[in-house]
């Protein structure tokens, strides 16, 4: 695949903001995936221990649907959440690589086949995998604020599929 780029840049004041921002992504990727029923997409989610990445993971889950709670895969490695599009089944797979010590830890629990599944991946601590991941479609960078729930979220796209998600996102 081409590499190309689209960022997306948001200040959000509060959590009903970032709220707001997850969703509009989870209303992108559910389009994209409806187009694209076959397609996975693989998205990071880089940030300092409490910038509010498991949060943004949260919202984003249950803005594609999901109706139970979205728990922090921070002692299981993944979190695995079916969910419904227009056009049919979709799996999220939500994981936590930061109690990882080697970078082949996920491949050896079996998830290797999880990035190749019809839906998306999302990472938290990715660098802990430490190269052995696949590509990432988009980069979420978490940047906490001066206030408890400010947050500065960074999303680029790094691959083309990740581009015709995050294209014309804000208008």
């Amino acid at each position: 695949m081409r590499k190309m780029t689209e960022t997306v840049k948001q200040h959000c004041r509060q959590e009903a903001e970032t709220a707001k921002l997850a969703t509009q992504l989870a209303n992108r990727i559910s389009g994209f995936l409806t187009q694209n029923p076959q397609k996975h997409l693989n998205i990071s989610l880089i940030g300092n221990l409490g910038a509010g990445k498991t949060t943004f993971a949260r919202y984003l889950i249950q803005a594609m649907g999901h109706q139970g709670k979205v728990k922090s895969p921070t002692y299981t490695l993944c979190e695995i959440y079916p969910l419904q599009t227009q056009s049919g089944s979709i799996t999220a797979h939500h994981f936590d690589l930061y109690r990882m010590r080697d970078p082949l830890e996920w491949q050896e629990a079996g998830f290797a086949e999880c990035f190749d599944v019809p839906g998306f991946c999302l990472i938290e601590w990715p660098e802990k995998a430490n190269g052995t991941l696949p590509p990432f479609d988009i980069q979420i960078e978490l940047a906490a604020g001066s206030d408890e729930n400010e947050r500065v979220i960074t999303m680029t796209a790094l691959l083309s599929d990740g581009v015709s998600v995050l294209e014309n996102f804000i208008k």
